[in-house]
């Protein structure tokens, strides 16, 4: 298993808060319903920003 950054883990919870009070979208501006989705968001953020995540498959 993979392992992820605190800073990789805070930008998942963040994105995963957003989802759940509907704050969150994707880049074409829908709006995220899926857990996965939000995942996958918070990921890339913290990408992004530096932290320790593995590279995209």
């Amino acid at each position: 298993m993979a392992k992820y950054s605190k800073k990789a883990g805070e930008k998942v919870e963040e994105a995963m808060h957003e989802m759940k009070e509907g704050k969150l979208k994707t880049g074409t501006g829908k709006k995220v319903t899926s857990k996965k989705q939000a995942v996958a968001i918070g990921l890339s953020e913290a990408r992004e920003a530096g932290a320790k995540v593995p590279k995209k498959k």
